[in-house]
């Protein structure tokens, strides 16, 4: 609805809805507008994600509908993300005695990723990977206030990840949160919180967005952090020892053929 069409449904004036939005802290009808939209947006259920999504978008236009629209969530992310925060974390991060990693459902592969690389730099690093009950706080037993909680959370949140945050801050761990908004359930014991966009194009989420930002992470540690490219270079002579990657593909028709011609057009 515009504010007009508001106004007239509840018997007052446009400009009393105008007003209205700015009292409770918006910087116009549109603002509120926006943020009741994304609001019922985080409370749908799958299958009403599935219905909207299916009205916005035709067969011939969902290719071009996600991909836009993940480009446009990097693109938000980056002009609103705070600097500061982004270097408190990784502060934190490079002085931790241990480092917790906690992300539960789509957010999962997220922690993955980020516990993959951050492994091969650190000695202390530690996934969270609770399958239900209270084996997660079994894992996070050992926490102390000298390690760093990275928790990950977008919509719809997870309880488990919010528990863990504040036992987390109840231990007196410093906690780093990634997740899509400043008043998510998530962040509300956490230290550094780090936003990024997330909304869905359907009911898949999109975290192309927190996997920059997390991809940013692991670089920066890299740059700030002495002694990773000996690591990195120690690592690079046991994947070649143990032939842990593959350079290409012997005995196959396709790689001889693309062999001979790059031989042909070399010779040419």
């Amino acid at each position: 609805m515009t504010a007009a069409s508001l106004a007239l449904h509840a018997g007052v004036s446009e400009p009393t809805v105008v007003r209205f939005a700015a009292a409770l802290g918006y910087e116009g009808y549109q603002a509120m507008q926006g943020a009741l939209r994304e609001s019922l947006r985080q409370r749908m259920t799958t299958v009403e994600r599935i219905e909207e999504a299916n009205g916005r978008m035709s067969n011939a236009s969902v290719l071009d509908s996600v991909l836009l629209a993940d480009a446009e969530k990097i693109t938000s992310t980056l002009r609103e993300l705070d600097r500061d925060a982004f270097e408190r974390s990784v502060d934190m991060l490079l002085s931790a005695g241990k480092i917790y990693i906690i992300g539960m459902r789509s957010a999962a592969m997220l922690a993955q990723f980020m516990n993959y690389y951050l492994r091969l730099i650190f000695d202390g690093v530690v996934l969270v990977c609770p399958s239900g009950g209270s084996e997660m706080f079994e894992q996070l037993i050992n926490l102390t206030d000298k390690d760093t909680v990275f928790a990950i959370s977008f919509p719809r949140y997870s309880r488990g990840t919010v528990k863990a945050v504040e036992f987390a801050h109840n231990v007196g761990a410093g906690v780093i949160v990634l997740t899509d908004r400043r008043e998510a359930p998530v962040a509300a014991c956490a230290d550094t919180v780090l936003t990024a966009k997330s909304e869905m194009a359907s009911f898949v989420d999109s975290l192309v967005a927190p996997l920059s930002i997390i991809n940013a992470i692991i670089a920066y540690i890299g740059k700030k952090r002495e002694g990773t490219a000996d690591i990195f270079s120690r690592l690079e002579n046991i994947w070649h020892e143990y032939q842990v990657y593959s350079t290409a593909v012997p005995d196959s028709g396709i790689y001889n053929k693309t062999e001979k011609d790059a031989k042909d057009n070399s010779e040419a």
